[in-house]
């Protein structure tokens, strides 16, 4: 147990608990990130839902795979943020009780450790279901592209 008259020892012990607040900062700033991309694919479908086409129309089946693409989008971008709070709140409790074991003089660090490899391998899982959204958000821009492409060589038939 320290001495809490001791304030060298009390500022050493509140470093060495707050060191992992960086990684937590930088852990907010992505997932600041994910939230605007998210927010971003709930509009797009709203604003899809608001001109959807019936079933004969030449734009429906178009449509269709874009919403499923933007619902899927959705479950994965909001998985991403689930692991990553995740990750946040495990480290939280890793600060905390790194302050506390060292204040009280107790020793778990076993616990602390596994606590902060779990929240690694959530913050591992949440980056990689980013990846995969936005490995799907390419999905609906390359479309776009093929259509210009085939713009393209029509303006070069016509030259």
């Amino acid at each position: 147990m320290i001495d809490t008259n001791n304030a060298a020892e009390l500022a050493h012990t509140i470093q060495m608990a707050t060191a992992p607040v960086f990684l937590l900062t930088g852990i907010g700033a992505f997932l600041n990130v994910m939230v605007g991309r998210l927010a971003r694919v709930v509009d797009r479908a709203r604003t899809l839902e608001s001109r959807f086409t019936p079933p004969d129309h030449e734009d429906h089946a178009r449509q269709v795979w874009e919403l499923r693409l933007l619902d899927r989008r959705m479950r994965v971008v909001s998985v991403a943020i689930s692991l990553c709070t995740a990750s946040a709140a495990l480290i939280c409790g890793v600060v905390a009780g790194l302050f506390l074991a060292r204040l009280n003089g107790v020793g778990f660090s076993r616990v602390m450790a596994i606590t902060f490899s779990a929240a690694m391998v959530m913050l591992i899982g949440g980056l990689s279901m980013f990846l995969v959204e936005v490995h799907l958000s390419m999905k609906s821009i390359k479309i776009r592209r093929e259509l210009l492409e085939r713009q393209e060589r029509r303006q070069r038939w016509w030259r």
